[in-house]
């Protein structure tokens, strides 16, 4: 396995440590270890990356894993924040954001099947780029009216850009559904 392969795994081993501070309230600053690990685990998305287009490592492994990785963490924040009373993250727009994964994701097993990868467009980068500023925000859930607008404005744009990628996403491979004739 090489490093940016490695890298994305850590991204996944590292979610249980960032629910387990999130969701707990006896451990003293758990939101902003929450919140370090959240965003530590977001940074090695752009490493892992960085350094798979820089060496030429980029594997159909990491083609697949580093999407699902983002989704993963992603979703348990967003999990997270339907499960806690103090963030403002309706349950229907977590709702459409995990349906929307769970799409893509089906998408990616049908077409590999026929042994095409499909790698994440630059409006599924966006979205995710968002979704975890978003996360931050809502993690630190600071008061205040700037950041409750600031919050209420990222939820928004994660959802646009939800829907706005998959649609791409279906747009550019609605071939993969044609029984695998590609």
């Amino acid at each position: 396995m090489n490093l940016p392969n490695k890298i994305t795994m850590l991204r996944i081993v590292l979610i249980p440590f960032f629910v387990f501070f999130m969701l707990t309230e006896f451990v003293p600053y758990s939101r902003f270890i929450a919140a370090a690990v959240f965003v530590i685990a977001s940074l090695t998305d752009t490493l892992d990356g960085y350094l798979a287009r820089k060496y030429q490592l980029v594997s159909n492994f990491g083609k697949f894993m580093d999407p699902l990785a983002d989704k993963l963490l992603v979703c348990s924040a967003l999990v997270c924040f339907v499960a806690l009373p103090d963030n403002p993250m309706p349950a229907w727009v977590v709702i459409i954001i995990i349906s929307r994964d769970f799409i893509i994701s089906g998408f990616r097993l049908v077409a590999s099947d026929s042994g095409v990868v499909i790698a994440a467009s630059w409006w599924g980068k966006i979205k995710t780029v968002v979704q975890m500023l978003m996360s931050v925000l809502l993690i630190l859930n600071f008061d205040g009216a700037w950041f409750n607008l600031a919050e209420i404005i990222f939820i928004y744009a994660a959802l646009a850009l939800t829907v706005i990628s998959l649609a791409d996403y279906l747009w550019k491979n609605w071939k993969v559904l044609d029984d695998g004739n590609m």
